[in-house]
């Protein structure tokens, strides 16, 4: 078997492939729903979060261009990507269950850099897995389907401490020593199960196709050291496919946006809902339910609108698709700071689901079109850097008009991230879906 012969999958083979994205995106689920509020827990202030998420975009800056480049020059006995699979499974494991025995927010950041390093170790090999493993008529469904489960790990995510409270009977108020939740740690401790075992079953049940002979021997005529592999990054991103090139001003809105939503959806809800600022507050304890019931319902959305858009994404492209579900979005976070009652918050999620479950799946439709199959790794790194820069430049600019111009409201937050995904919708119709690269298969 040879990877220009990609043989067709079954619905079922291409689920299964996309398994291990269920444990991994629980793991990026909690960091979503709970890292602010740990942070809170443990001393920090508001106007510090991005600072103190700085973990996830750097990690995402310096790992995975370089581990794409890696795994486009590995050759194993277990594969091409899988090597990087199943280290970075291990370490995102150790963090998930490390995370909440926190007692400083030094620890935290520390634990916060390991976690980080362990999922962007597995995403960027992952999805060029996907990519290598799927012939081209099969790629919307196998990327859509990686989004659909990305809907469902992070909707059961930021269910999990809900699920516990209102139906295994756990106290919302039971604290340890450093006044993190109790839910909180069994939360992480099921996902650090979840992250390796889902992984493995992936590349157990659907392994890596075998490298043909050319492929072998182009891959063999490659230096291996860091310069080589560092010279590699620096190639492709200055011989990057134009398609490319015209994601990144659609990924600075999109992301920026995200990236701030997350960390202040909590703050905000609490401030709406509760009127409550205090976040060791019972108010803002219930607030952080309040989103995991929002955040669960949303990527729960996402799943079913990934698979949704297969056969309207092939009609109508991939970037017309994403323009719609980012305006929907968009409207969605512009809703929630004027909301006053819980229940009402799953009227704007639909939105944020609609747009989110386009994120993890339509860029890279357009992106896997536009790429030669060779440099999928490294191209998927790059194209990676495209959403870690603009969440570096949120950690860096909100500290310095939070107070000042936004008043020190993370409602106003969220009305900020709505008018730039609006602006994001409008950068993606630049894009267009180009044809398949050459000698894509």
């Amino acid at each position: 078997m040879t990877l220009a012969l990609k043989p067709r999958l079954s619905l079922l083979r291409i689920i299964e492939m996309n398994l291990g994205f269920l444990g991994l995106q629980f793991s990026f689920g909690l960091q979503q729903s709970n890292m602010a509020p740990i942070y809170s827990y443990l001393g920090a202030n508001e106007a510090s979060l991005p600072l103190l998420q700085l973990a996830g975009p750097l990690t995402g800056l310096l790992v995975q261009p370089l581990i794409g480049a890696m795994s486009d020059r590995t050759m194993s006995r277990w594969g091409r990507r899988t090597p990087y699979f199943l280290f970075g499974a291990v370490l995102c494991s150790i963090g998930l269950f490390a995370m909440p025995l926190s007692p400083t927010i030094l620890t935290a950041v520390c634990t916060l850099w390991i976690l980080d390093a362990g999922n962007n170790i597995t995403m960027e090999p992952y999805r060029a897995y996907v990519s290598d493993r799927l012939s081209n008529d099969q790629r919307h469904f196998g990327f859509l389907s990686q989004s659909a489960f990305t809907g469902l790990g992070q909707m059961l995510a930021y269910l999990a401490p809900t699920f516990m409270v209102n139906v295994l009977g756990f106290s919302v108020n039971a604290v340890d020593a450093h006044n993190i939740p109790v839910i909180t740690r069994a939360a992480f401790t099921i996902g650090a199960v979840l992250s390796f075992t889902t992984i493995v079953w992936s590349i157990v049940r659907v392994p890596e196709l075998p490298l043909d002979a050319p492929t072998r021997a182009a891959i063999a005529a490659k230096p291996r050291t860091v310069g080589a592999t560092l010279w590699e990054i620096w190639d492709a991103i200055a011989t990057m496919p134009m398609a490319m090139r015209k994601l990144a001003l659609m990924s600075l809105f999109q992301w920026y946006a995200m990236f701030a939503y997350w960390n202040y959806v909590i703050y905000a809800i609490s401030r709406s809902v509760y009127g409550e600022s205090n976040p060791l507050s019972e108010g803002f304890r219930r607030a952080v339910l309040d989103n995991g019931m929002l955040g669960g319902f949303y990527n729960g959305v996402a799943f079913v609108a990934a698979l949704a858009m297969v056969p309207l994404t092939r009609r109508w492209g991939a970037a017309t698709m994403h323009c719609c579900c980012l305006i929907a979005a968009g409207l969605g976070m512009l809703a929630i700071p004027h909301i006053t009652q819980a229940t009402w918050l799953l009227l704007p999620a639909i939105g944020i689901g609609i747009g989110w479950g386009s994120i993890m799946g339509n860029p890279y439709i357009i992106l896997s079109g536009a790429i030669p199959p060779e440099r999928t790794g490294v191209y998927m790194g790059i194209f990676n850097m495209m959403i870690v820069v603009p969440m570096l430049i949120n950690a860096a600019t909100m500290p310095l008009y939070f107070d000042r111009w936004l008043g020190g409201d993370a409602r106003n937050v969220l009305t900020l991230c709505g008018v730039l995904m609006g602006l994001a919708a409008l950068c993606v119709l630049w894009t267009r879906e180009p044809p398949p690269a050459e000698g894509q298969a």
